[in-house]
């Protein structure tokens, strides 16, 4: 990508051995989701948050308006069609990397969290159930599959039985609730965990979400240290 703004990184204690590589939806940046890490309770847990920036691109839905973006979004009218999988595939490489740059620091891909809030979620689903080796978990917030054709003809025996905590509000104008409800579904159906959550809220997070996942991570970070 041609994108030289670095990942903003978190250690919530020295030496970490887990990472959480969490990336920001449409428009945003790397910072968007930083207060979430103390909100999440893991003072003394040895992670690290990774919080990448997606590059600048023309969103064609947004009358060609450059902003950071994982992937073109062609139509927001109806943001499952036209899919712009070249995008998709762009940023999973970028992913991918990511998830190198931690190995050779000395956290496994075992150890390594997926997570993203909309369009950072979309990209949760699309490179997690595609990595070749096996992930610690997906935390997908309000997000959707893009593209269920990418994932079906990538996708890897390695994540799929990988937990997923998947969260969505009810009345969402913007990713309408079906949309979360058909990626849970398509992911139960090829085998993964999901824990899911709907919230009775639009398009963001909310502090009974952090709460459930706040459980969800603490378990899961407490099974690997």
């Amino acid at each position: 990508m041609n994108d030289t703004s670095p990942p903003v990184e978190i250690d919530t204690a020295p030496d970490p051995r887990i990472a959480v590589i969490l990336m920001h939806g449409l428009g945003a940046d790397a910072n968007d989701f930083v207060p979430l890490v103390p909100e999440l309770g893991l003072a003394g847990a040895p992670v690290r948050f990774i919080f990448p920036n997606a590059p600048h691109r023309a969103v064609t839905g947004n009358n060609g308006y450059v902003m950071r973006a994982w992937y073109d979004i062609r139509s927001f009218e109806s943001i499952d069609q036209r899919i712009d999988e070249a995008g998709i595939e762009e940023s999973c490489a970028t992913v991918r990397e990511l998830i190198a740059a931690q190995n050779a620091r000395g956290i496994p891909t075992s150890k390594i969290f997926l997570a993203g809030f909309s369009q950072g979620a979309a990209m949760t689903y699309s490179a997690g159930l595609t990595h070749p080796e096996a992930l610690a978990g997906l935390i997908v917030m309000s997000g959707y599959i893009p593209s269920t054709s990418l994932i079906g003809r990538q996708s890897t025996q390695a994540n799929r039985n990988t937990p997923i905590f998947a969260a969505h509000g009810d009345h969402d104008p913007i990713l309408p609730l079906p949309l979360g409800e058909a990626a849970r579904d398509f992911t139960v159906s090829h085998g993964s965990r999901v824990e899911w959550h709907a919230y009775p809220m639009a398009h963001s997070v909310c502090g009974e979400e952090v709460a459930d996942l706040r459980d969800w991570l603490g378990a899961r970070i407490a099974a690997l240290v």
